[in-house]
């Protein structure tokens, strides 16, 4: 920042060439020319026909296109019709759902304030933010958005929120003087930075950067350089490709081979290879995959969280760490009183006082004293803001009117009753503020400040409605109890009053003191039950924030966030292997810089964490792009957040979090469901021609006829890889939060077995129905229509023991509408398929009722099998359970 904080007004006016008059027209318009317009300017947009063929980047699809290719060449039309309406329905549903997410983002971006006012030419003058350049002075005032970085040249009882970069809570004291070099963005008080508000005083500030050279920015820049990670479905489904492709291929090359080797007519084997492949090949799963993320962003966007990547879905069932901002995420991002002080303390329980757990009013003359002088030393005010009333203000003299009305006194009732004569505004030299108001017959001023400087300017004080003086003793009693307050992270506030004469000039001495409240920006309610949610589930919830390890602390404690607190400071010490080594048992993270937020997130991933990272502000983005999953604020959340995530929470409530990843987890469940049913049902084809073929070796190839052909193999595929396994994505698995995170490497983790016995057992009944009918010298057409029904048929039944790693007797097994219409569906086909003119084209014939009754009992075997298997194995389990 060649330390501007550092230097001197007259050094900067020197070297930025302006001066308290700001600059001419003409140097103005050349500096425009020169720097470029005061915004943050984008990476290209990527077009849209780019963004559509970018959907076919698979290894996958690009099997399924070659099988394609293949198909058209030889006139193999249905083949490639079907495998192009599958590849453009996977590519359309993502592309679509990817155009919704950006739409949705736009409609949340918020516009810079359009004007800013400006010296120039030693006039004030109103100008668009976009042509403000290095050299211009700004006038700000409370309220206005800081359109550029500048150096305060005057101002008064400033005050800025800069949660937007620095994620600090509370207001940040401004000032003109110099500062100390080697110091962090927060600690620069004579800085202010683009995109930071005003919330209190005003200021004259010279700009000495706009548009990308600000901390903005050069944040926004360091974020266009970044990759967007891969999900971890993502890397699943690439490995998966290039497993499934190789050995694919290696089977059907054999099967090629083998019947050349047996003369077998080449092209009716390249068409059967081809075939195989195109049927072995899940090439649905990457489109259930796409309307899988589909349904459930549709469902999420329910819950106020907008998917702007698709398998971001299946992202959050993976998350194995959380790291959240605390400031609006977890917390209200609002002051509320919490405590109370007069002689008492008393405590703030939703919008009622208690004194020892018993409710009380405000008869207690030193309470009501106190609240009255919260409300007539105030500046915060009411505003009409869509068609509702708003409090607007200082965080924390909306907190005291806040307070004020829940107890049941009326701030514009009391002003009218006691109208301003004189202000004394705050400054960060006296710390404290008062207001003298006509109280009648006589001038009261009541005051508000720092605990310390109230304690100070204080010589009695009420204790049981009577004024007692007020000893050095008990000074220090009271400093010790706001101390307590302070511990709990408590924004302590002390209050005095005093009546004057009207001929008495009033002063901030001799005041009488009241007592001092307590407060602090609160968790959400619903937090807490969502951490425990996090926890039960073996995720991680780590808090990242650039508020004060104190408070930072008390909120963690009361949501249930445990493990040690390291600041910016500790965390600059660290070595990139000591953070890896000790990250598990830091739960948070205070005072941190973007470059911190990055590096932590860079640490959990080199451990292995699936990482989560939520955030609003510039300080976010950084590692909100860097993360495995990205979650931006909708309401709060900077334009340069949403971009760069994954996901927007529209109700900027880390609740919404847990309620995503418990979708997450049913996606992913769903998912693994789908692609066991369709890797279990897709190569029992391949080993039956294989085999028979290698029979056909040993035995003779007039014995051993091909049992489907490749019409018939496609049709198997239609009717099995389809709607069937579509309907498994409406499965509502339960418990999803009760589970630890998936570690899985790979889409067969886990139920490899499952597919490998499946496989076998599919293969083995098609086969022992291929050897009945050829015992029973059914003629070739008959028997390739049996064994095509029979592998039809204990394909759409196997897919309901695919629902669940419970047993059907113990879930409702026809609870899945969708499954239901999906099984009935495809029956329907084939037998279309059996008894219509259709028969002749795919060379099958009708079945008989005896032929029926000799096929059902093999293509139930399936199903009875493996639920048989689950009653055992799940019996098995239940001794360990105990």
């Amino acid at each position: 920042m060649d330390h501007w904080h550092a230097k001197e007004v007259e050094t900067i006016f020197s070297e930025i060439k302006t001066s308290k008059d700001g600059l001419s027209k003409e140097e103005a318009a050349r500096r425009l020319e020169r720097y470029g317009g005061n915004k943050i300017t984008e990476k290209k947009k990527t077009s849209l026909i780019f963004k559509f063929l970018k959907q076919f980047n698979s290894l996958l699809i690009y099997i399924l296109l070659a099988a394609m290719i293949i198909s058209f060449i030889f006139k193999h039309l249905i083949d490639a019709y079907v495998i192009l309406a599958v590849v453009l329905i996977n590519a359309s549903v993502s592309f679509i759902q990817e155009r919704k997410a950006e739409k949705a983002i736009v409609a949340l971006k918020k516009f810079l304030i359009p004007k800013s006012k400006v010296i120039r030419e030693g006039k004030l003058i109103e100008i668009s933010s976009l042509k403000i350049v290095p050299g211009d002075i700004l006038i700000l005032n409370a309220g206005d958005k800081i359109p550029a970085d500048s150096r305060i040249i005057e101002s008064e009882n400033l005050q800025t929120n800069e949660a937007v970069l620095t994620g600090e809570s509370l207001p940040v004291d401004k000032m003109e003087e110099i500062v100390k070099k080697q110091i962090s963005l927060p600690e620069m008080k004579n800085i202010l930075f683009t995109g930071t508000q005003i919330v209190r005083g005003n200021a004259r500030a010279v700009v000495f950067a706009t548009g990308m050279q600000t901390e903005f920015g050069k944040i926004a820049k360091n974020i266009q350089k970044l990759e967007i990670q891969k999900t971890p479905m993502q890397k699943r489904l690439d490995l998966f490709s290039k497993q499934t492709g190789i050995f694919i291929l290696a089977f059907v090359a054999i099967i090629t081979f083998l019947g050349f080797l047996k003369q077998f007519s080449f092209f009716e084997m390249f068409l059967t290879s081809v075939a195989l492949a195109v049927s072995a090949i899940p090439e649905g799963l990457p489109a259930i995959l796409t309307i899988a993320f589909a349904i459930s962003s549709l469902s999420m966007s329910k819950q106020n969280v907008v998917i702007k990547r698709l398998p971001a879905v299946e992202s959050l069932g993976s998350v194995t760490v959380i790291c959240s901002d605390k400031t609006g995420t977890m917390t209200e991002e609002k002051m509320n009183v919490q405590e109370i002080f007069t002689n008492k303390l008393f405590t703030k329980k939703g919008k009622d006082l208690f004194f020892k757990n018993k409710k009380t009013d405000l008869k207690n003359k030193e309470l009501f004293l106190l609240l009255k002088t919260s409300i007539l030393c105030n500046n915060a005010r009411f505003e009409k803001i869509k068609d509702k009333y708003e409090i607007i203000g200082d965080p924390t003299e909306q907190a005291l009117v806040s307070n004020s009305l829940d107890l049941g006194l009326n701030k514009k009732t009391m002003i009218e009753a006691e109208p301003s004569i004189k202000k004394f505004e705050f400054d960060s030299k006296r710390k404290m503020m008062s207001v003298l108001r006509n109280n009648g017959g006589i001038n009261t001023l009541y005051s508000k400040g720092a605990i310390e400087k109230i304690l100070s300017v204080s010589t009695s004080e009420v204790i049981n409605g009577q004024i007692k003086n007020l000893t050095e003793k008990r000074k220090k009693e009271i400093l010790k109890e706001s101390e307590k307050m302070e511990k709990s992270a408590l924004r302590v506030l002390g209050f005095a009053c005093k009546d004057f004469s009207k001929k008495e000039e009033p002063l901030e001495k001799n005041l009488v003191f009241l007592g001092f409240a307590g407060m602090i920006d609160p968790p959400r309610k619903e937090v807490k039950q969502a951490v425990q949610n996090c926890i039960n589930a073996g995720i991680k919830v780590k808090m990242i924030t650039g508020d004060s390890a104190l408070t930072a602390n008390a909120i963690a404690s009361q949501i249930g966030i445990k493990g040690k607190t390291i600041t910016e400071s500790q965390l600059k010490k660290m070595s990139d292997i000591e953070l890896s080594r000790r990250i598990d048992t830091i739960g948070i993270f205070a005072r941190t810089t973007p470059q911190q937020k990055l590096r932590i997130t860079k640490a959990l991933q080199e451990n292995g964490e699936i990482v989560a990272i939520t955030g609003d502000g510039v300080n976010d983005s950084l590692a909100l792009k860097s993360a495995d999953i990205g979650i931006a604020m909708g309401k709060r959340g900077t334009d340069v957040s949403r971009e760069v995530s994954d996901m927007v929470l529209m109700d900027d409530n880390f609740a919404s979090i847990v309620k995503g990843v418990n979708q997450g987890r049913k996606t992913y469940d769903n998912i693994k469901k789908f692609t066991k049913y369709l890797l279990a049902v897709n190569f029992d084809e391949i080993l039956l021609i294989l085999f028979v073929l290698i029979l056909g070796m040993f035995f003779g190839q007039d014995n051993w006829f091909l049992p489907l052909l490749p019409l018939q193999i496609l049709w198997i595929n239609l009717m099995t890889d389809s709607l069937p396994a579509l309907a498994l994505v409406f499965e509502k698995e339960e418990d999803t939060m009760q589970t630890q995170p998936r570690r899985e490497k790979n889409l067969l983790s886990k139920i490899w077995k499952f597919v490998l016995i499946a496989g076998v057992l599919a293969f083995l009944v098609s086969f022992v129905i291929y050897l009945i009918a050829k015992t029973m010298s059914f003629p070739i057409e008959k028997t390739r229509t049996m064994v095509l029904t029979t592998i039809v048929l204990f394909e759409l039944l196997f897919v309901y023991t695919c629902r669940s790693n419970k047993s059907l007797f113990s879930i409702k097994p026809f609870s899945n509408k969708w499954l239901n219409y999906a099984i009935l569906s495809s029956l329907v086909l084939h037998i279309i398929l059996l008894y219509s003119p259709l028969a002749s084209a795919f060379h099958v014939v009708p079945l008989t009722l005896n032929n029926w009754l000799l096929i059902l009992p093999f293509a139930v075997s399936g199903l009875v099998i493996f639920e048989i298997g689950k009653l055992i194995l799940n019996k098995r389990k239940e001794p360990n359970r105990n």
